[in-house]
């Protein structure tokens, strides 16, 4: 199909996008500390059936990602993201009202329905964004912005929650709840009125066509599975690090507070400006480079040991910015990579499936550092730090199967033509 586009084919509300993305994340944030605490503080239920509450709710919806995917193709990406929103939205302020097992259950199922939702469709939106937009940004750099405004969001709702715990009153955490779902309606809203992103390409076909090539996509299901692991490094800097501060290296909890406020904001305001330094770069070496970064951050960990504050904080300080420098390079370039080679016509099944290496790296991370973190505070960074580079070894495998015509880092038209010719 013709690049060509009229103006009624155009995309528009780009900065309506980014700021709904904020809102969203702020009602993420503000909920994401409360999610056991919320529940003790306010019903009779035990703690161990609250658990097994929670993961049940969050276990149905595995599937939801390749019922998304064919949404996406069939409807478009951004009718989901505003269902999403809106179905948090009421699952929230559903959580002010529900005080017995199953009504806690279907609470709590409706909101992770409406997570999965939103992570299966939120790409393919932003995806699509990109291709009908007129301001001359690249898919990276729109998922580099995404990214910046949904650690901004997610920092500023920590922060509100943070105030809100030192409180403890029962009003306080209902107020939280009833916060959280303002700002996913809030976004739902501006986003449904305001933002359009017109697929260029429609979906076609059944739905079983579109996954039958998938499972045949060899190169895509090894990025996918490459990706998984790149996926649970992310994940340990917050999963983990307070955890090995705190326990492992006896360290005071503000050493470990700090590390994460300070990834926090760098994420939240550089992720796009290194996005735009890495234009012309492949794809793939992005991948390789972060991929390697986060490797010296896992065996940088495992050198220390309790007792030397004088080289346990600034190699802690100095490692988390290597952490960081990965984060931001992984993020957009892994789904701009993962665009990129999918068919236009398939593209939100394609990135619904990817999403699934995120999906199954949080289900996989809390067992993996736990158990090895059980044997020696060193063992979870060792073993991290070698699947890593494991996963440069695969990710440089592949790199011949994903020669595509977007296979570098865009950050606009006019660097991709000055580029073209070593493609």
């Amino acid at each position: 199909m013709a690049r060509e586009m009229t103006d009624s084919a155009s995309a528009r509300g780009g900065g309506v996008l980014m700021g709904a993305l904020v809102v969203d994340s702020v009602g993420n944030g503000l909920f994401l500390p409360l999610s056991l605490v919320f529940f003790t503080r306010l019903t009779d239920v035990p703690l161990g059936l609250l658990g097994v509450l929670l993961s049940t709710a969050n276990a149905i919806t595995l599937p939801v990602p390749v019922w998304a995917g064919v949404l996406a193709d069939r409807l478009g990406a951004l009718p989901l993201v505003v269902a999403a929103q809106l179905m948090q939205a009421v699952g929230y302020l559903a959580y002010t009202r529900v005080d017995h097992p199953v009504g806690i259950f279907l609470a709590a199922a409706l909101v992770a329905v409406g997570v999965r939702f939103f992570w299966s469709s939120i790409f393919t939106a932003v995806a699509d964004y990109a291709d009908a937009g007129v301001s001359g940004r690249s898919p990276d750099s729109w998922f580099a912005w995404a990214s910046m405004a949904r650690t901004a969001g997610l920092g500023v709702g920590g922060l509100i929650t943070g105030a809100v715990m030192a409180d403890g009153h029962a009003a306080a955490y209902r107020g939280v709840a009833y916060g959280a779902a303002g700002c996913f309606a809030a976004a739902a809203a501006a986003i449904a009125v305001f933002v359009r992103a017109p697929r260029l390409h429609g979906g076609t076909g059944p739905g079983g066509t579109g996954y039958g090539t998938i499972l045949r996509d060899r190169p895509f299901l090894a990025l996918t599975g490459v990706n998984t692991v790149l996926a649970m490094t992310s994940m340990m800097l917050a999963l983990a690090t307070p955890t090995f501060v705190i326990t492992g290296l006896r360290g005071p909890s503000w050493l470990a507070s700090a590390l994460l406020v300070g990834n926090f904001v760098l994420v939240s305001v550089t992720a796009a400006p290194v996005v735009e330094r890495l234009a012309g770069h492949r794809r793939t070496r992005v991948l390789v480079a972060a991929a390697a970064l986060w490797a010296l951050w896992s065996f940088l960990l495992s050198g220390l040991v309790p007792g030397r504050p004088a080289l346990v904080i600034p190699v802690l300080i100095g490692a988390t910015l290597l952490f960081t420098l990965a984060e931001v390079m992984h993020a957009p370039v892994s789904m701009a990579l993962a665009t990129a080679i999918s068919p236009a016509e398939l593209r939100g099944r394609y990135l619904a499936a990817f999403q699934y290496s995120f999906t199954i790296a949080g289900i996989i991370a809390p067992a993996f550092f736990t158990r090895l973190f059980g044997v020696h505070r060193a063992l979870p960074w060792v073993a991290l730090g070698a699947i890593d580079c494991l996963a440069i070894v695969a990710v440089r495998l592949l790199e011949p199967s994903l020669m595509t015509a977007e296979r570098r880092v865009a950050a606009a038209p006019a660097a991709q033509s000055a580029e073209s010719p070593r493609r």
